[in-house]
């Protein structure tokens, strides 16, 4: 287990100080996206730019949280099925993952489709942390040939695009309704530590959210933003992310009022960004209505929507599951048990500059029409 030594320690005063004085430079209250993205992505401090281990299945690695891939590789073998496919159907060479992690994802479809005989020309890395690069290089050294790593985006694209846990690692801004008056919620200095501040406000979550009670709730620029670039950008393919989240009618729904945001800290989850910072992942849920709507305006056609569990069953999980041993189809189930990850993480599909289809994924289980 990672016990925060003095190495960490210093790290994390290193942020706190950066943040302190970007508070001060802005009169003292600086928005929580803002924050957020500071303490995931600030240049050699943040959370996802320092060097602390994050991946794994393990606290005892040093890790702080397990994605799909890091629990099975069935996970990227049935992805690359879906990848597959919409390779055919858009006509395209180039597979695009945003936010790479330890390069498991990108191994496990890369092998899969060697296998198959149909490895893409090219499989582009869309990656901002340095090492978590260091680590996708040696996990993919034999497929050098294929793989390339960039920062920035051309102004035009075409290929398919996985995303897998990218869109809850997005800055939010936070709303918090008290009284019924609406506010949004920064971070202010309290001495040498953080403490929130909530500030009158003309934002609004996008419907209204019933009952006379306090709530806290998240909105979604930047994630909104993101997709938003990818439409501009992507002249033919599909898109394919894959994130916890809900629909806008149960991600507002007024029992929901604590707001979504979670901190990810050797397998502990909490609900404090503000202290550890750089130390711990930040997340918020993603709302998959507003990305639907994103999409559309950035001129994608909307494929489906379903949850992980009908996308991975879709996409051949049964025959896997039989010719696996009893070991690797008890991991392998956790990816699509209710009480694990098959409900609560969805799939959305997008499609841009070709004829609209019924993905693999979505064929049966598809709840495009409750976004």
């Amino acid at each position: 287990m990672r016990v925060v030594t003095t190495e960490s320690t210093s790290l994390t005063s290193a942020l706190q100080s950066r943040i302190a004085k970007e508070i001060a430079a802005v009169g003292g209250w600086l928005p929580f996206d803002r924050f957020m993205e500071l303490a995931l992505y600030a240049p050699g401090l943040g959370y996802y730019a320092n060097e602390t281990a994050k991946f794994g299945a393990m606290p005892e690695s040093g890790s702080d949280f397990v994605t799909a891939p890091e629990i099975s590789p069935i996970f990227g073998q049935l992805v690359a099925s879906q990848l597959r496919e919409a390779l055919q159907k858009t006509n395209t060479n180039e597979i695009w993952e945003f936010g790479a992690g330890t390069g498991a994802l990108a191994l496990q479809i890369l092998d899969e489709m060697a296998l198959l005989g149909a490895l893409p020309e090219r499989y582009t890395i869309v990656d901002l942390s340095g090492t978590l690069r260091a680590r996708q290089r040696l996990a993919l050294a034999k497929y050098e040939q294929v793989v390339r790593w960039v920062d920035m985006l051309p102004d035009a694209m075409e290929g398919v695009i996985i995303g897998n846990e990218v869109l809850d690692a997005m800055p939010v801004q936070l709303l918090q309704r008290t009284k019924g008056q609406w506010h949004e919620r920064g971070v202010v200095m309290n001495g040498d530590e953080f403490a929130w501040e909530d500030r009158p406000t003309e934002l609004r979550a996008p419907v209204d959210i019933g009952g006379p009670q306090d709530y806290l709730t998240e909105i979604h620029p930047q994630g909104e933003a993101f997709i938003r670039t990818l439409g501009e950008r992507l002249t033919r393919g599909a898109a394919f992310f894959i994130d916890y989240g809900f629909g806008e009618s149960e991600y507002y729904h007024e029992q929901r009022h604590m707001g979504t945001v979670v901190c990810h800290y050797q397998h502990q989850v909490d609900s404090d960004p503000l202290v550890l910072v750089g130390l711990k992942d930040i997340t918020a849920h993603v709302n998959f209505t507003g990305t639907a709507v994103a999409a559309q305006d950035a001129g994608f056609d909307v494929l489906g929507y379903t949850n992980q569990a009908y996308f991975l069953i879709n996409c051949g999980l049964a025959p896997k599951l039989d010719a696996a041993n009893l070991k690797a189809r008890s991991m392998a189930s956790k990816l699509v048990m209710e009480h694990e990850m098959g409900e609560l993480f969805k799939v959305i599909a997008l499609c841009k500059g070709v004829e609209p289809w019924r993905p693999l994924g979505f064929v049966q289980g598809d709840r495009t029409h409750r976004l």
